[in-house]
């Protein structure tokens, strides 16, 4: 029991399911409909489920969205506004693997350009590879003749949404929205260093640790930063604790 109250503290904004995957990543041998019960009898809050969205169709029946059916086939990149503490706006550029969920980075900085934008793509390039498609909105920074020009170069073709309508690049808003409300709101950042720091240890959480519903309560990367020595980590000994092994919860 006090695992899981340790463990609801430690993410505020997860649900009991994830609460029980990390359980199991532990060692705990208990279900979720136990971890359910304890939740609710300590108070703790279960997020409410989001309303289905619906797809966009067609004529044909044919969908509106290209769905990604592999790693590099579709990327989703957008922007992402906040302040620091005394006020001073920050930016950031947050790029996401459609199919395997993977946040492959997230730039902060004062202002970000089409420059930077480029910048970014040609290192994930080299380290990640070339994806068939990029998604994005119609934001100058992504409009920019130099990048499509660029990314046309190099074998990318580019999907770009209809204006005012974000739900067609759903898997990066539904990334940025978890970043919110699972960091931004949560942390006042008093410099853009700090910013920085925070934001990329919430993204190696988010890639490395952090069940993902749609892929099993499994994190998107545990693979891409963690050494194969501490591959069964667990999210105690990432943050310093000791491993709890074999426990049966009561």
């Amino acid at each position: 029991m006090k695992q899981i109250v340790w463990l609801a503290c430690e993410y505020g904004r997860y649900g009991y399911r994830r609460i029980t995957a990390l359980l199991h990543w532990e060692g705990w041998r208990v279900n979720h409909k136990r971890v359910e019960r304890i939740w609710r009898e300590e108070g703790l809050k279960v997020p409410k489920k989001q309303p289905k969205r619906k797809r966009l169709w067609l004529n044909d029946g044919s969908c509106v969205r290209l769905r990604s059916n592999r790693r590099n086939h579709v990327w989703s990149y957008d922007f992402v506004a906040d302040r620091t503490s005394d006020g001073r706006p920050i930016r950031m550029l947050t790029i996401v693997d459609e199919f395997t969920r993977e946040c492959l980075a997230i730039d902060v900085a004062k202002r970000l350009t089409s420059e930077d934008v480029l910048e970014r793509l040609s290192d994930l390039f080299v380290c990640k590879g070339v994806p068939d498609h990029i998604r994005s909105d119609n934001g100058s920074e992504f409009t920019a003749k130099s990048v499509r020009e660029w990314l046309g170069r190099v074998g990318v073709k580019t999907l770009f949404i209809e204006p005012g309508s974000p739900w067609e690049n759903g898997y990066i808003e539904s990334f940025n929205g978890k970043l919110r409300d699972e960091l931004l709101q949560r942390e006042a950042f008093d410099t853009l260093l700090e910013a920085k720091v925070l934001i990329e240890r919430w993204r190696q959480h988010y890639n490395t640790i952090r069940p993902h519903s749609a892929l099993g309560y499994r994190p998107p990367a545990p693979e891409a930063w963690q050494p194969r020595a501490f591959a069964s980590a667990t999210p105690q000994q990432t943050h310093g604790a000791g491993l709890l092994e074999g426990k049966i919860l009561t």
